[in-house]
């Protein structure tokens, strides 16, 4: 602790990186000293009592290979708060190596996904285990290349001119169906003004069509 606070310390922060080869692996905090071993190593912690046991834990940030900006790493900022003591928490890890290509940048890295599990210990029950934080990784056997390019100059003209025409087009049959409706409806408007009169014959009967429209001289 940084502060001068009269409270007692009640947790850890741990930081820094470590070199691991390209096979799976794993990496742990858990309690106790540990003790090499031909196949690994132990932990030897029976003078420790399981009460005081606490894993909760927050991960600001976990990444492998170079540190790139833009890269998302799906660890960043997960929190885990301990239901009990004794209690495990495991990440399995699949680690893509990465390569970059772009006009500011060039580099290897690494992405990787994480499944989570956690699981209370109690061997009366049969779950059995080591209390603590697990990091099992593996390294994929694929890699994926990130490249970026920029659309040239000609084609960037020609998808223009095709947008700049598509709108001229529909723009020109919106006009004419436009105008065809208008004309529908004011030519039904002006027939109506037309409408048939009743014209007095001399015989008596009337004729229900429209007179002539002739110019003014008699014949």
């Amino acid at each position: 602790r940084e502060d001068n606070s009269l409270q007692s310390p009640d947790a850890c922060r741990i930081h820094g990186h470590l070199y691991v080869n390209k096979v799976a692996g794993n990496f742990h905090i858990t309690v106790g000293k540990a003790i090499p071993h031909p196949r690994g190593h132990a932990h030897l912690a029976a003078l420790v009592s399981h009460e005081s046991y606490n894993f909760s834990h927050r991960i600001d940030h976990l990444s492998f290979g170079e540190l790139i900006p833009g890269i998302i790493n799906p660890l960043d900022g997960t929190e885990k708060i301990a239901s009990d003591h004794n209690e495990m928490f495991q990440y399995f890890i699949t680690v893509v190596p990465t390569k970059l290509h772009t006009y500011k940048i060039s580099a290897e890295t690494h992405q990787f996904s994480v499944t989570e599990r956690e699981r209370v210990i109690n061997h009366a029950a049969g779950s059995h285990g080591v209390s603590g934080i697990f990091m099992k990784y593996d390294i994929s056997s694929l890699m994926v290349t990130v490249t970026e390019e920029h659309m040239p100059f000609w084609q960037f003209l020609v998808r223009l001119c095709g947008i700049i025409g598509g709108i001229f087009s529909t723009t020109g049959i919106l006009h004419g169906f436009g105008r065809f409706v208008a004309e529908v409806i004011f030519c039904r408007f002006r027939l109506g003004s037309y409408r048939s009169t009743s014209v007095p014959l001399p015989d008596g009967h009337t004729s229900n069509h429209l007179p002539l429209i002739t110019d003014n001289s008699t014949h």
